[in-house]
């Protein structure tokens, strides 16, 4: 039997994008262009490195509006088999506790042996999906992987610290993050890019997966924005004519400021 991976994957509005918020304090996400979290490739990058050496199949789980189609494509054309998107109107403005629930009840629905989670999501950078999964699902959990292989039912991974690394073991099933230093993601191919348009893509809503809209949305949500503000114009530089004198005024200006 294959090896049943699943990845979490975000749509996430552009960083380098214009961002501003709604009247209810959630993001704007008509206002700017969307992509999949860079975090999370390194997500699908980790599953597609077990497909190469173990018979696996990956399945990509994405929750979030219709243009978040566009993140499962990404995953798909990288080399993933199939993809899920949970869409659902009462949605809007769920929290990640809301998002852990949400995803549980898929990967569930699914079936898993691994759940694969990239560190943390590149807009709320909050990093506790991943544990809040494993506890939904009632699976053992490793965290912040720089490195992971699984063999004979275990996964194995090693996290980094500030001042030593530790080597973690899990038997499947089991829910892992890794980090930005597990491995480079691929970029896709032509080939890949042309062959995620056939591969399937199923869609579901919280019917589906027996959620009520009380539990999600922003009714449902544990945590509240309060306020929110536009981020201060950056001000006008200080431009230096060079005349002649131009290292002088150069170094004068970084010495006043205690850069030199």
């Amino acid at each position: 039997m294959s090896l049943r991976i699943v990845v979490c994957a975000k749509y996430v509005p552009d960083a380098i994008g214009d961002r501003h918020f709604t009247e209810d304090l959630t993001v704007d996400r008509d206002d700017v262009d969307g992509l999949l979290s860079e975090l999370d490739e390194y997500a699908v990058e980790q599953a597609l490195r077990i497909k190469e050496t173990a018979d696996a199949e990956i399945t990509v789980v994405t929750v979030g509006p219709e243009d978040a189609g566009e993140a499962l494509r990404k995953a798909l054309s990288m080399g993933a088999d199939k993809a899920i998107h949970v869409a659902d109107d009462d949605l809007r403005g769920t929290d990640v506790m809301g998002t852990s629930l949400v995803l549980a009840k898929a990967v569930e629905k699914a079936g898993y042996d691994l759940v694969i989670c990239g560190m943390a999501s590149t807009d709320g950078t909050m990093g506790v999906l991943p544990a809040l999964l494993a506890e939904r699902l009632g699976v053992a959990q490793a965290t912040l992987l720089s490195e992971m292989s699984v063999e004979g039912g275990v996964v194995n991974g090693r996290r980094d610290g500030d001042a030593a690394s530790e080597r973690l073991r899990a038997s499947l099933p089991a829910v892992v993050s890794v980090t930005d230093q597990s491995g480079e993601a691929r970029y896709p191919s032509f080939k890949g890019i042309m062959a995620a348009k056939k591969k399937p893509v199923t869609s579901w809503d919280l019917s589906d997966l027996d959620i009520g809209a009380e539990a999600v949305g922003l009714e449902g949500a544990w945590t509240t924005v309060a306020s929110a503000a536009e981020c201060p114009a950056r001000p006008v530089g200080t431009v230096v004519k060079d005349e002649g004198e131009g290292s002088k005024h150069l170094a004068a200006f970084l010495a006043e400021r205690t850069f030199v």
